[in-house]
Formats: structure tokens, C-alpha cells, sequence
């Protein structure tokens, strides 16, 4: 392979270099004539000194061998027969994530059929408590922990939080063990060297490099940012840590992205500032709780911003405001944009509910709302979520076409009668009864059985009303749909026809 492709490198440079020789030639000439350097539109270093000298690669051998011993293979005997609601192998989702939080754990290479080696953990105390990744234990039998030295201990699962994926286990030593000390995940910077320890496919105590490539990622349907890092992670590293140049450890490795099912440079770790901040309750309580504002949100896209008179598309738009909730005890309406949480800027929807979780039960904070086109700050008590309480699945059915409109779809009102069957407690509006393929509409997301509740902002109640609203908008403006979708509320915005 070597030999394939010397010759013509070799060749190329020979090419360049007759070609470099004519134009310095040229140059000489040139300059003779006139010796005032040609302008440049680009930027070069001023004093070629100043010039860093290129990083050499660091020595992960002392790394490697400080913190091998601190991390541990996590497996598990499950029960003859599958719980009840257990998931099926794990497989590439549609968004091409691997093992992202709450799936099925991993099964080892070589394991017996009952015997599966779920991944990855370390040590951060040394009486024999354990970090790993919430999925790592889900739904267990036996939790068993190999340590470096062959060691098998029986783990107890002390705490675990499905929303960040984390899990505190404990053993029982009969002496003190090695311990993984934590960083600060915070000062972390892009581009910076990390290394991950794990057990992927099986083979225990693996060492891979690479840099953080990226912070603050989101990934869809969870609850935390996550540090994109491109040291290999693969099935079996999920629960290790990923650890900086100073021996600590700033991330717990939890899910790749692949198309293969195996690493393709792009792996997440949760940020071990949040997991710090989890630890305590972990502990005392085997949970955690968090505040929250009682609000449905969604990301502010350009067309939504362009439809609300935003100057730019920061912030997390409120599609509904739950009774009962501190958003509506502090005057929280439907169609503000929360923009800033005690004065912490949100940048992207995503962010507010991080930023709401990790303050305490009964604090007292400031929401920045734009209301209007008017900025205003309103007090809130964050109270303990009752998140679970209010999840409702939306009812199956078959629709029935109704009256045409604009942008491909057929809608119809929503009586009485099929409020009930779709579970809606509202009384008005416009049921979406199908939605033409390739339309506006599909563009937008609308579906079948969507309940239209205002177009631009005004109600409507029925489809005379909807079909008027549609009438009064600006020709060639994008529309603002208010909808109703199983319990929640959401924004839409369509493009105008062609």
C-alpha cells in the first residue's frame, strides 16, 4: 500500500518544485522592476517568532495506569424469563444513536445466555461506591462488579436517575480501593485531550485518546447537555470515564452515534459537574428530585420568531402553561418566549429545563419573558415537578375527511363527541382530518387529528372562523397555527403556497 502511493507523491513534488523554482525565478525579475510588495487581501503573523511551537502528544501511559484500577466491568444475571415491558435487543435507532440512555444494555461478546456484560463503572470512593450509567442497571438480576485485579463483588444499586442516565452502586471491599478522582467538567475546552477507559465489546481495562470535540450537545429526548468527545467509545464503554490530562474525571461515557454499531469518532459523556450535583440525593434517597415550571416549550425556529416579531430565534416559546405549575402562579401566558432564568441567558429551549431542574425546591427567581414584542420580568417559586403525573398518550382513531383548506388540508369542527374520543377537554377549534403528502402542511408536521386552535394568533372555533382567519392573513406571509396535539399545545408555523 505504501509503495502504491509513493511514487506519485514523489513525482507531485518533483512537479512542484520546478513549478516553485520558475515562479521565485519570475519574482526576482519582478521585484527588480518594482520593489514594493503586491497588496494582500489575506492575514499572515506580523512576526513569524511569535509562532507556538506544535503541541507534542501527551504520555496517557501514566494516565493509563493511575486510573485502570479504579474502573470495573459491570454484568448482570437476568431472570429466566423477561420482565415485563423489557425491551428487545438493542438496535440503531432511526436517529442513529447506539445505546443512548434508557435502552437495552449490551451484550458481551462471548457471554453464557444469561450472563450479559452491560459495561462500565468506576470507583469514587474507597469504602466501594460506583458510578455508572442508569441504562447499565436498568432492570437487572444480580449486578455483579469486576475490579482490574479479578475480583468479584455483588453491587447494590444505591440510587439511579433515568433523566440523566446515571447510577451510584456499592460495594463491599474488605480493603480500601483505588478511586477515580472527579474534575470539574466546566473548564473543559474544545479541542483538549481526554481519555476514555471501559470494557467495549468485552475486552476489560481498554484505553483510547482522543479530544473533546465538542460541548453543550444536545441529544433528542434527554434531559442533559452532553460533552462530545472522539476518543472510541463502543458498546461496553458505556458507565466508564472519560477522563483529562490531569487524572480526573470529567465525563461519564454513555452513547455514541453510528450508523455501523460500532465507533464512528463520535461518542457523549455526561458533564460530571451535573452528576456532582446529583450524588448527594443518590445517596440519601436513591433519587432525584427536581424543580420544575409546569410549562409545554418548543424551540423558537426563524419562521416562529418572523411570525412573534422576534428580533432572532433565542429563547424557549411557551406552547402551553399547566394549572397548578409556578409558570402560571408567576403569570406565565401562552405564546411567551422565556429568554433568561435569573439572569442565565437561553439561547436554546433546551436549556431551560437544565436550568430549572438544578435550582433548589423553593427558590425564588426572575423569568425574562417576551410578551408582545415587550420585555418583561416576572417572579417564580420553582416546586417540586409533577412531570409524571401529567403524561397522557394520545388516543388512536381513524379521521374523517372534512372541509378543504389552504395548505393541503381537510379539517372539520371538533364537536363534543370527538373532543371526547381524542381526550381533549377543549371545547372549540378545528380538527386537521388528513393532510395531503408533500403538501405546505407536511412540511410542517401537521398531522391527522391535530386540533387547530388559533391562526395568527386569533381563536377560532370552528371552520367558518378558521377558514376567516386564513382570509385576513397577509398573502405571501407565513402562517401561526396554535395546536393541540393528545395533551400538549404547540406552535406551527407554514410557508405560503407557491
Amino acid at each position: 500500500m505504501t509503495h502504491k502511493f509513493s511514487r506519485p507523491i514523489v513525482f507531485l513534488g518533483v512537479a512542484i518544485f520546478t513549478a516553485t523554482f520558475t515562479l521565485i525565478a519570475s519574482g526576482i525579475v519582478a521585484r527588480a522592476a518594482d520593489s514594493a510588495p503586491p497588496a494582500r487581501f489575506w492575514t499572515e503573523l506580523a512576526d513569524p517568532a511569535h509562532v507556538a511551537k506544535a503541541q507534542s502528544m501527551p504520555d496517557f501511559v501514566e494516565l493509563a495506569a493511575k486510573l485502570s484500577p479504579a474502573v470495573v466491568n459491570i454484568s448482570t444475571d437476568e431472570p429466566d424469563e423477561p420482565a415485563e415491558g423489557a425491551e428487545p435487543s438493542p438496535e440503531e435507532s432511526p436517529h442513529g444513536f447506539l445505546a443512548p440512555p434508557h435502552s437495552h444494555p449490551f451484550e458481551e461478546f462471548g457471554g453464557s445466555p444469561h450472563s450479559k456484560a452491560l459495561g462500565s463503572g468506576f470507583i469514587i470512593t474507597k469504602d466501594g461506591y460506583i458510578l455508572t450509567n442508569e441504562h447499565v442497571v436498568e432492570n437487572p438480576g444480580t449486578v455483579t462488579v469486576t475490579t482490574q485485579d479479578g475480583h468479584n463483588y455483588v453491587a447494590k444499586i444505591v440510587g439511579h436517575d433515568e433523566k440523566s442516565d446515571i447510577a451510584l452502586l456499592k460495594i463491599d471491599a474488605k480493603h480500601d480501593l483505588a478511586v477515580a478522582p472527579l474534575g470539574n467538567s466546566d473548564d473543559l475546552k474544545v479541542g483538549e485531550w481526554v481519555m476514555a477507559i471501559g470494557n467495549p465489546f468485552g475486552f476489560d481495562h481498554s484505553v483510547t485518546a482522543g479530544i473533546v470535540s465538542a460541548k453543550g450537545r444536545f441529544i433528542p429526548g434527554n434531559y442533559q447537555d452532553f460533552i462530545q468527545t472522539d476518543a472510541s467509545i463502543n458498546p461496553g464503554n458505556s458507565g466508564g470515564p472519560l477522563i483529562d490530562l490531569r487524572g480526573d474525571v470529567v465525563g461519564v461515557n454513555c452513547a455514541i452515534y453510528t450508523h455501523t454499531g460500532a465507533s464512528m469518532g463520535i461518542g457523549f459523556a455526561v458533564p460530571i459537574e451535573l452528576v456532582k450535583e446529583e450524588l448527594p440525593q443518590l445517596k440519601s434517597s436513591g433519587k432525584v428530585v427536581r424543580g420544575w415550571l409546569g410549562v409545554y416549550i418548543q424551540k423558537v425556529t426563524p419562521e416562529l420568531a418572523e411570525s412573534l416579531g422576534l428580533a432572532d430565534s433565542r429563547g424557549a416559546l411557551v406552547a402551553k402553561v399547566l394549572d397548578g405549575g409556578p409558570a402560571r402562579a408567576a403569570g406565565v401566558k401562552r405564546g411567551d418566549v422565556i429568554v433568561a432564568f435569573d439572569n442565565q441567558p437561553v439561547s436554546d429551549s433546551r436549556e431551560l429545563p437544565l436550568l430549572i431542574g438544578r435550582a433548589d425546591l423553593g427558590h425564588k427567581g426572575i423569568l425574562k419573558v417576551i410578551r408582545d414584542k415587550q420585555t418583561i420580568d416576572l417572579p417564580v417559586t420553582i416546586t417540586q415537578s409533577r412531570e409524571p403525573e401529567i403524561v397522557a398518550a394520545e388516543k388512536p382513531g381513524k379521521p374523517d375527511l372534512g372541509a378543504v383548506s389552504p395548505f393541503g388540508l381537510h379539517v372539520k369542527d371538533l364537536s363534543p363527541d370527538l373532543a371526547k374520543e381524542l381526550g381533549l377537554d377543549t371545547s372549540g377549534g378545528v380538527v386537521i382530518s388528513s393532510v395531503q403528502s408533500g403538501s405546505r402542511a407536511d412540511e410542517a408536521g401537521l398531522r391527522a387529528r391535530d386540533v387547530i386552535l388559533e391562526v395568527n394568533r386569533a381563536a377560532v372555533k370552528n371552520v367558518d372562523s378558521y377558514q376567516n382567519a386564513l382570509k385576513t392573513s397577509a398573502k405571501g406571509k407565513i402562517v401561526l397555527l396554535l395546536v393541540r396535539r393528545g395533551d400538549a399545545t404547540i406552535y406551527v408555523t407554514v410557508k405560503p403556497e407557491a
